[in-house]
């Protein structure tokens, strides 16, 4: 089963095919992709990389974590599940009662 990993602290010019050769070193890389601002195409500085198995995900996290790449030194750890966004809950939404009509 494969597992994901979220890649903090890049530079902005990084690119998915960066990351994916980078944490190659590590295992097969099933995807890798840099989060980037809807408005402008920006990088966010973060990012994700899936690898293929549990055992290559802490191989990647072991050796890559707080190492050099670029300048910077990147923080990698597992990904957490995506929160709950509050303004627009996940599931059904309550029935809408129909308005009364005056009488």
């Amino acid at each position: 089963m494969s597992k994901k990993l979220y890649v903090g602290n890049l530079l902005y010019e990084v690119t998915d095919e960066d990351l994916k050769t980078h944490f190659s070193t590590a295992g097969t890389v099933v995807s890798a992709t840099v989060i980037r601002f809807r408005d402008t195409g920006r990088s966010k500085g973060f990012g994700f990389v899936e690898m293929t198995t549990e055992e290559e995900a802490k191989k990647a996290i072991d050796s890559l974590n707080g190492q050099d790449y670029k300048g910077r030194k990147l923080v990698v750890s597992e990904a957490r599940p995506p929160r709950e966004n509050r303004f627009s809950p996940q599931g059904e939404a309550a029935p809408v009662e129909p308005a009364q009509q005056p009488e």
